[in-house]
């Protein structure tokens, strides 16, 4: 026999009685169903005096007293009676007659409201009412409103997303191992980080330095003999707006003094003062500015890029733990005077490993760079689709296109209305290589340059003296009056050609590219022919683009998208060094170690032949030079390796 059936015959044979008058009583008073839905009432019946019955209203006061007590002694007992006995019987009982009330109720409910909803309906069918009208233009216009957030999201989101950097790119080392191949460059960097061990381990007075490990940056990496990061400047978290961390970098207090230093020595044009401010503070972000400048007019192009390297290293080392650049949504506004190295730091860096050619991780500097400020104030538009181009990322620049602007406006810039059209020649000539079709609903290559043409008309004959083109057909085509002139007589629209041309040309040497360039020529000479309507037309195009009267871009200059390196005579240096004493003592002795480094630290002495004197002259300000017959001569910590190297590029 089971459980619950012993259990079920021991109650019936313990409380028959109460069960019997259970089932006999009637369910209609509302007494008993409050009693039975509240399981809290139990006590107060139990407490219920059964002998209040017998009680005459017009008893003895005393009698009433007496029994009041003989009542609550009874009245107790009941209670512990009612609770043995009751509290088996009414678990069952209870439990069973709410789910039949519950279920009885919950029927009759829905009948009610089933038949409320027949009524309502046929109410409203005789009276013709559109109750769900008003209801469906509010969902509308919230729809509306969902799509047109959602819309401007996925705008934001996309122009975010195309420019994330992808931090395996921005090693210019692992691209240079792609095009040499990884056993050259071993063993060039076998051989310089020998030279820079054995440098680095010779004792200097006596004393050996000191090893420590530089910080590891996704930006640059740090060579084995810079100093470390001194924490001089940090970054702060300004707020968060339109989805972008908005941060700045802020300067500590020597930082401030090392600032102050710096304008002094800019202020008389000494740039021994300004080696003095490197050599307690190796990290001031204007003076290793200051000094790339200098070693990049002087012919010194990787002491240049060391110190434009250094610049980076100091900037990623202040990073805020919130700010992440490298997935697009970091802002670090231009405005701000403590923001500005950055930008001339990354933007310098870029051109430098152009110059390498590192197109792939020039790229990801200007994404990186366009990233930060969505105003652009260094021009990294402007040249974005140049890296594109070299590194071969066509369908990114299709994409990039059509997801960084909502409105398609880059499409009117002469370098992005060129560069699309090249874009898909090479993506037309990729897909009839591997016999793939073609997107039909996007323009062809030709139609794409004819545009481009008619907008920018100016183009074609910049072009012609600048690459140079010397093909009979370009003189045909520049006889015609729509390409007669190189100006547009819009200044910023001619300003901004003049970038294009400047940094693009390179990429026009190419015969087949050139002949696509000719042929939209040909087309659009035709068109004007059988309809002049196209020229006012497109005059009309090019007036609303560019419809400001000044040059909105004069702050970028066409020499920062050149590719040749600006040289300046020694004779008009000369004025920039400091007095007679300074260049016989080769600058100002601070202290007695610069002295004893100065005489002679451990370093081979080499030669000064073929050297450039004004170089030398400010090298032999650092502290690790070493001298040979009296003439100052740099060992910069293995750098010689890489100074050689570009002498013999630069012959």
């Amino acid at each position: 026999m089971s459980h619950r059936l012993v259990k079920k015959v021991l109650n019936q044979q313990l409380h028959l009685p109460q069960q019997e008058e259970i089932h006999l009583k009637p369910q209609e008073d509302d007494e008993d169903e409050e009693d039975e839905q509240n399981d809290d009432h139990s006590a107060n019946r139990s407490s219920i005096n059964p002998f209040d019955l017998l009680n005459d209203q017009d008893s003895d006061p005393a009698e009433e007293q007496d029994q009041g007590d003989e009542l609550q002694s009874t009245n107790e007992t009941v209670v512990r009676y009612d609770n043995k006995e009751e509290s088996s019987s009414k678990k069952d009982t209870s439990s069973k007659s709410k789910k039949k009330k519950k279920k009885k109720n919950k029927d009759s409910s829905v009948a009610n409201k089933g038949g409320a909803e027949k009524e309502l309906d046929l109410i409203l069918e005789n009276l013709s009412l559109d109750v769900n009208s008003s209801s469906e233009q509010n969902v509308s216009t919230k729809a509306k409103a969902v799509n047109a957030k959602e819309q401007n999201k996925s705008f934001k989101q996309n122009a975010i997303s195309v420019l994330q950097v992808d931090p395996k790119y921005l090693n210019a080392e692992n691209e240079l191992k792609r095009i040499f191949g990884s056993k050259v460059v071993k063993s060039f960097e076998s051989s310089s980080s020998s030279n820079i061990q054995a440098s680095s381990s010779r004792q200097m007075r006596g004393v050996r330095r000191g090893h420590y490990n530089l910080r590891k940056t996704v930006l640059v990496t740090p060579a084995g003999h810079w100093p470390r990061w001194d924490g001089s400047f940090s970054m702060e978290f300004l707020e968060t707006k339109n989805g972008y961390n908005y941060f700045k970098y802020v300067h500590s207090s020597s930082y401030s003094q090392a600032q102050g230093a710096f304008e002094a020595s800019k202020a008389i044009n000494d740039l021994n003062a300004l080696a003095s401010v490197l050599l307690y503070h190796p990290y001031h972000l204007d003076s290793l500015l200051t000094m790339a400048e200098y070693f990049k007019v002087v012919g010194e192009q990787q002491m240049s890029a060391d110190a434009i390297a250094k610049c980076l290293y100091a900037l990623e080392c202040a990073w805020h733990p919130m700010f992440t650049p490298l997935q697009g949504n970091c802002q670090l506004k231009f405005g701000h005077d403590t923001n500005k190295p950055m930008f001339t730091a990354l933007f310098t860096h870029m051109k430098n490993l152009d110059r390498r050619g590192c197109h792939r991780s020039a790229l990801e500097v200007c994404k990186l760079l366009l990233s930060l400020d969505s105003d652009d104030p260094m021009g990294a538009i402007f040249c974005i689709d140049y890296f594109a181009l070299r590194a071969e990322e066509y369908a990114w620049l299709e994409k990039f296109s059509e997801d960084y602007k909502s409105d398609n406006s880059i499409w009117l810039f002469p370098n992005i209305s060129f560069s699309l059209a090249i874009c898909r020649f090479y993506l037309e000539r990729e897909a009839a290589s591997n016999d793939a079709s073609v997107d039909s609903e996007k323009s062809s290559s030709s139609d794409l340059m004819k545009q481009a043409l008619m907008l920018h008309p100016s183009v074609i004959k910049k072009l012609v003296a600048k690459v140079p083109l010397k093909d009979r057909i370009w003189t045909d085509i520049l006889k015609h009056t729509f390409f007669r002139s190189d100006q547009t007589g819009i200044q910023s629209q001619d300003h901004l050609i003049n970038i294009y041309v400047e940094r693009n040309y390179l990429i026009w040497r190419l015969p087949d590219l050139q002949k696509l360039l000719s042929d939209a020529a040909l087309q659009v000479v035709k068109t004007i022919e059988n309809n002049q309507s196209e020229v006012k037309d497109w005059a009309c195009v090019r007036k609303e683009a560019f419809s400001s009267e000044k040059n909105e871009y004069g702050h970028l200059l066409v020499s920062d998208f050149s590719d040749s390196v600006a040289s300046i005579p020694q004779e008009n240096l000369q004025h920039f060094i400091g007095g007679p004493r300074m260049m016989r003592e080769g600058g100002p002795i601070q202290d007695e170690n610069q002295f004893a480094n100065l005489q002679g630290n451990g370093h081979a002495p080499r030669p000064v032949a073929n050297r450039n004197a004004l170089a030398v002259l400010f090298e032999s300000m650092l502290p690790w030079v070493t001298y040979e017959d009296g003439g100052p001569e740099p060992e910069h910590d293995g750098d010689n390796q890489h100074n050689d190297h570009q002498g013999q590029e630069n012959q």
